[in-house]
């Protein structure tokens, strides 16, 4: 079944979106939420900054929602927007650029919405992971950890930005550096995505270092 998609995203997600190289007429770029009662499929990468979009989506209960869910959980958007999930298609994903480009997608479903079998499929994923429900899901948790440790070693002095790249590629089979991820996600994703993290876990291995920060604050447009 040909289903009608509609995608809503910004920056660098947006880029990320328009690499997975899908049939530009497949689905339609929208610039709000206004009409996505018109659409099958209604994917809001942008999620994670603008949560109270759920206050629109949950009078829709025709349409399934893919939402970008690594800053807030989908419980938690749902308990600050005061409203209840039932009758609700809205399911989150890792929309993080280099990882919602890839062919696999990541996602949590914790409300148990029935997915169409050709849905990820449609949308140039081969195969999907399901993961548990909670802010950073699994993937965005590992790699902002590892870039936030990358920090703290420059910031040390221990070594510079491109020789810890270079280690982690050659050491650990990586297939980019801390900050070759960086560069290619954003800081201001980054940062928002360790700050959500820490704040809901209060875990160190999450607390910013200063370092990213001051860098953040100097240039985390996008």
């Amino acid at each position: 079944m040909h289903m009608k998609i509609a995608v809503l995203g910004t920056g660098k997600k947006a880029e990320a979106w328009k690499a997975k190289n899908l049939n530009a007429n497949s689905y339609a770029w929208v610039q709000d939420t206004k009409s996505h009662a018109d659409f099958d499929v209604f994917v809001d990468l942008d999620f994670d900054e603008n949560f109270t979009n759920l206050l629109s989506y949950s009078t829709n209960a025709k349409t399934v929602f893919l939402v970008s869910a690594v800053n807030i959980s989908l419980e938690g958007a749902f308990a600050e927007n005061k409203i209840k999930s039932a009758g609700n298609k809205i399911i989150g994903i890792n929309a993080l650029p280099t990882m919602v480009e890839r062919t696999t997608l990541e996602y949590t479903n914790p409300y148990d919405i029935e997915i169409p079998t050709d849905l990820f499929e449609s949308l140039g994923y081969t195969t999907s992971t399901k993961v548990d429900s909670r802010v950073g899901l699994v993937t965005p948790r590992i790699i902002c950890m590892i870039i936030n440790e990358a920090f703290y070693t420059v910031q040390e002095g221990t070594a510079i930005a491109q020789d810890i790249d270079i280690a982690m590629k050659l050491g650990t089979n990586y297939p980019k550096g801390p900050f070759e991820f960086l560069k290619l996600m954003g800081i201001k994703n980054v940062y928002n995505a360790l700050n959500a993290v820490y704040n809901d876990t209060h875990d160190e291995r999450y607390k910013v270092c200063a370092l990213l920060k001051k860098e953040f604050l100097v240039k985390g447009l996008d």
